[in-house]
């Protein structure tokens, strides 16, 4: 099958979904954030996908966010002891930086599939 041979879609969207950038239906990843090697529908190859830290540095930086910011709120609301603000902010960090990992992964290699994203190079 011939990758010409499905419609465009929008590769964001199926990224975020965890769907091939190109047809939109195949799978993106064999495992949690493992990268398949390539679509079982249209057959891209994903050698082109190298999301690298950057997923990785964008969840933990927005989950240090909301996790900082609410303890901030939540201790001076309530003055709770620490152990009981550890008790409720570390499984939410850790929710929330799980449950971003994998979308936000597959949105980076929609976008370097749909800007066509390669190694930089140094001119000589």
């Amino acid at each position: 099958m011939a990758l010409a041979d499905h419609p465009a879609v929008s590769p964001g969207p199926a990224g975020l979904r965890g769907r091939c950038p190109h047809c939109g239906r195949g799978k993106l990843f064999r495992g949690f954030i493992d990268v398949a090697e390539r679509c079982t529908v249209c057959g891209l190859g994903y050698g082109f996908a190298d999301a690298g830290d950057g997923p990785a540095f964008f969840v933990s930086f927005a989950a240090l966010i909301v996790v900082v910011g609410l303890a901030l709120v939540i201790d001076a609301a309530y003055e709770p002891p620490t152990w009981l603000l550890m008790l409720i902010l570390l499984p939410l960090a850790l929710a929330l930086c799980l449950g971003t990992l994998r979308p936000v992964k597959g949105l980076m290699i929609g976008l370097q599939y749909r800007n066509k994203a390669e190694q930089g190079r140094i001119a000589k």
